[in-house]
């Protein structure tokens, strides 16, 4: 692995992450004459009994050389994960609360059944899913096998906690009764109880969450089943205003399959994909439904940290319907940011701003969509991501002339290519359940997973042959992602530099929308843009989709530098694979970073929930 600073745009990955190598894939060789299950029972069963004898180094043996042990929660209280023998013995021999596993037998579907792992099917094994015990509760987990120089060894296995004793979340035959029978003085009904809980009447939170999008709202979620007091602040007027207020044409690029939040899931009616206004009600709805607690309106006024008593102090401008401001001070022990994957608009001080004599010139965030029924205008938008192409696009389909400045190249995938390829079979119309869809997903190793995704980038460039070969005709640049292997870890590791096509390809390759590449921006004029090679676009209207800054930007202006510091650059890998900073300690105390798309939302909400449950419960340490 390399720490990479200075490369082409293509390969360019969050500052101070790690671009991860590309797996070797294993030789593998067929065993026709196995039983899967009991290969995979005698696996679990040598594991088990060489775990209570911790004998670290024979658990080692049962992986191959270069075999991988990825981790959520269910070994240590952070993410982990270990590649070849040595780290796992070393993993092993630090303090560790597994306990035991098991083959899952709650459906057939999952029992241990002989697979392919490589798509071209050069590489086979046996996959079975499993249950982890711990000291602390108990989880799910996957193992992969391959037949390996006579043997059967694990090539990756993925142990997690996702619930913990004595705290199980109130599901199915645990739920609530939601009344008590007989007599009770001074009785409350649930709107009185709800009220007294929304506005923390009686005590205060022991989370404060900073954000209501779907991050905010799925960490919520998952605490309120853990019983943890949680509060989410929101500075707009109503949920869901986040997508609402962007971008006029704006719909999810993934399909609902992959989008469902915890608990409640989108109905069987649900379009494939989610208008950004609908996917606002939504979570407007959401948060009704699972009675979670948010204060629109409201702002940090202040914050400190109090290292004695291990919480935080803050004071919240609460701002009401009809106009008053009220002042409440909470002192929460964990303070979650979702203010969203990305942070402060990158919105560039190009020189000449002011002498622009247009009608609009801003960031992409605070574009509301083209004008109607306008013939002859002039737009130029600078960037060519998602939201510089589908803006360009609701341009075109309202009659402007319409110029994307593209500076570098752009990672391409059509629609229908992101359904089949990164997709299926895993959530589709038809796939599994989310929750199997999601460990499957999610407990392949990073670098197997790029490895994977290599493959991937190699069907999808033929699959859109025409869509890549007619752009890079007309003077759109494409690339294939960091080290060839797409756009999803373009937005793993980068978090931008992509386009899901749903239409611009077309009009730029026709010529219907114009392309300027290789050129930066020089200055605005007064009627237009001079690029740095002097070329000169006219526009009545200029949108700057030039993305985003680091999330820290955003920590450190609603907390400070204090708290800032002592967190690093958000996002992208650390060098065991692991996504920095985010859904684990952060580097300073009671303070955590939630974000992502929804499906990641879903996954890690859990993930973050617990650990804040655990160390309230004195399970382990800050």
């Amino acid at each position: 692995m390399t720490t990479v600073n200075s490369v082409p745009s293509s390969q360019r990955v969050v500052p101070g992450s790690v671009d991860l190598t590309i797996a070797q894939w294993p030789v593998t060789t067929k065993d026709e004459t196995g039983n899967a299950f009991e290969i995979a029972s005698e696996v679990i069963n040598s594991f088990n009994e060489l775990l209570s004898r911790r004998d670290h180094k024979a658990i080692a043996g049962l992986f191959i050389e270069n075999g991988y042990w990825r981790d959520h929660l269910g070994m240590t209280w952070d993410l982990r994960t270990m590649k070849g023998r040595d780290k796992i013995i070393s993993f092993l021999d630090g303090a560790h609360h597994l306990t035991n596993v098991s083959i899952e037998n709650e459906s057939k579907r999952n029992d241990p059944k002989k697979v392919t792992f490589r798509a071209n099917g050069t590489v086979d094994g046996i996959q079975f899913f499993i249950r982890v015990y711990t000291k602390h509760g108990n989880g799910h987990g996957l193992v992969r096998l391959i037949h390996h120089s006579g043997q059967w060894k694990i090539w990756t296995l993925y142990t997690s906690m996702t619930s913990l004793d004595s705290h199980e979340e109130p599901l199915g035959p645990r739920r609530g009764r939601g009344v008590e029978h007989g007599f009770h003085a001074d009785r409350r009904n649930w709107l009185e109880r709800r009220q007294q809980e929304f506005n923390f009447e009686v005590s205060g939170p022991d989370v404060l969450i900073i954000g209501c999008g779907q991050a905010g709202l799925s960490v919520h979620a998952r605490l309120k089943m853990l019983n943890v007091p949680t509060l989410i602040i929101d500075v707009n007027d109503n949920i869901g205003d986040n997508w609402r207020r962007r971008y006029h044409q704006l719909v999810l690029h993934d399909p609902v399959w992959y989008d469902h939040l915890p608990y409640i899931s989108f109905p069987e009616f649900w379009p494939m994909f989610t208008p950004k206004d609908k996917l606002a009600d939504f979570l407007k709805s959401y948060a009704e439904w699972l009675e979670l607690n948010v204060w629109n309106s409201t702002t940090v006024d202040s914050s400190s940290w109090d290292e004695q008593k291990k919480h935080w102090t803050v004071v919240l401008k609460r701002k009401h319907k009809d106009g008053t401001v009220e002042t409440r001070t909470m002192y929460p022990k964990h303070i979650i940011q979702a203010t969203g994957h990305s942070g402060k608009k990158n919105y560039p001080d190009f020189k000449g701003m002011s002498d622009f004599k247009g009608d609009v010139l801003c960031h992409s965030s605070d574009f509301r969509g083209a004008k109607k029924n306008t013939h002859g205008r002039k737009a130029v938008v600078i960037g060519a991501c998602n939201s510089a192409l589908d803006i360009s696009q609701d341009f075109y389909e309202n009659g402007y002339d319409v110029t994307v400045v593209q500076r570098s190249s752009t990672t391409v995938m059509s629609n229908k290519a992101v359904l089949k390829l990164l997709f299926e079979p895993l959530y589709c119309e038809g796939g599994p359940p989310t929750e199997e869809a999601d460990l499957l997903t999610w407990s392949t190793p990073s670098e197997i997973y790029k490895a994977i995704h290599a493959d991937v980038t190699v069907s999808q460039q033929e699959y859109d042959r025409d869509i890549i070969e007619g752009l890079n005709k007309a003077g759109f640049k494409t690339d294939q992602g960091p080290m060839n292997c797409g756009l999803w870890f373009k937005y793993l590791q980068r978090g931008g530099g992509y386009y899901i096509d749903v239409g611009t390809s077309q009009l730029i390759i026709d010529g219907k929308i114009k392309v300027k590449h290789g050129a930066g921006i020089s200055e605005i004029l007064p009627d237009g843009v001079r690029l740095d090679d002097g070329t000169e676009l006219k526009a009545d209207e200029i949108v700057c989709a030039t993305g985003y800054q680091n999330m820290r930007t955003v920590t450190e202006e609603i907390f400070g530098e204090e708290v800032a510091s002592k967190t690093t650059n958000v996002w992208g890998y650390d060098d065991e694979g692991e996504v920095r900073v985010m859904w684990r300690p952060s580097g300073h105390p009671g303070f955590w970073i939630h974000g992502g798309n929804l499906a990641i939302c879903r996954y890690y909400s859990r993930v973050l929930a617990i650990q804040i449950k655990a160390q309230l419960e004195g399970l382990c340490s800050a």
